[in-house]
């Protein structure tokens, strides 16, 4: 009988012991698991709005606001060209629509707006809606609906009302006016075939978008590029714009006016952290590079 009650006060150390063993590895593991990142983009607006874009929505959202930019034309008509876009296609660059429409405003061929292959290219239709927009006689005062119905002629004239403030939100923070209002998580960054490849093909995309005159001379460096920018409203949409593009044109870190979006943090959003120095005399930008 006292064997037996020594048998067993020697096998509560033991359980006890276990016990301890199997909570500390459930901290560890609590602690040190990370939670699945989702790739996607977020607007934080001045006025409270929290707008959530996958990347191509953001994407398109920012290369409208950017062809806009080129031209000169005020937040406004982005806040249009938005609204319009969201009606038509959600920002998505489709390849169907009505008859023979296409693209993130389902222009037709047919009605004069271009070959399909130019309707679907995000940065011809973008030019070509604010073509027709610009002709509309004070289209400025006009609400929003009216005035995109004037370029759509679309069976449903009313439809693009019920997208105006998100149209608002986004305009104001993809034009700069707000500062890093949009950041984007993304999962990975490939490298590009060569530096010299991707920083030709960035600025390419960038002048494209944003007109000759907003990279007339960037400044090279041995992993990416610095673009001069004139003001900060139009570097917050020039690194707004790189964030939104960084999958396809390999960024792997953006700077601007003491803040930084790094591609390993990216769901940190714009930091002060990590050595942040970007002046606000020029976008830095820099490539992702093959390791190993």
């Amino acid at each position: 009988m006292a064997e037996r009650r020594r048998r067993r006060r020697g096998i509560w150390p033991a359980v006890i012991g276990l016990g301890l063993v199997l909570a500390l590895i459930g901290y560890l593991a609590v602690r040190c698991t990370r939670p699945a990142q989702t790739e996607g983009c977020a607007v934080n607006g001045s006025d409270g709005s929290d707008l959530t874009l996958d990347l191509d929505q953001a994407s398109h959202a920012t290369t409208i606001a950017a062809v806009a930019h080129a031209r000169g034309l005020p937040e406004r008509a982005v806040t249009i060209a938005l609204a319009t876009a969201i009606q038509e296609s959600k920002l998505r660059n489709i390849d169907y629509g009505d008859r023979d429409s296409l693209g993130l405003f389902q222009q037709r061929p047919s009605q004069g707006w271009g070959t399909p292959a130019q309707v679907r290219d995000p940065v011809h239709a973008s030019g070509k809606f604010f073509d027709a927009l610009v002709r509309v006689p004070d289209y400025l005062s006009l609400p929003v609906t009216v005035a995109a119905q004037k370029v759509q002629h679309s069976g449903y004239p009313t439809a693009y009302a019920q997208h105006e403030s998100t149209a608002a939100a986004l305009a104001a923070a993809l034009s700069g006016r707000e500062g890093p209002a949009l950041t984007c998580t993304v999962i990975k960054i490939a490298a590009a075939d060569s530096a010299a490849q991707s920083g030709s093909a960035m600025t390419e995309a960038v002048r494209r978008e944003f007109g000759p005159d907003l990279v007339s001379d960037p400044a090279s460096t041995a992993v990416g590029i610095a673009y001069p920018v004139s003001d900060t409203r139009t570097g917050w949409a020039l690194a707004q714009w790189m964030v939104s593009h960084a999958t396809t044109l390999h960024v792997a870190s953006v700077a601007f006016d003491n803040r930084l979006w790094s591609s390993v943090t990216s769901d940190r959003g714009w930091t002060h952290a990590n050595g942040a120095s970007g002046a606000s005399s020029a976008v830095d930008v820099t490539l992702a590079r093959a390791t190993g």
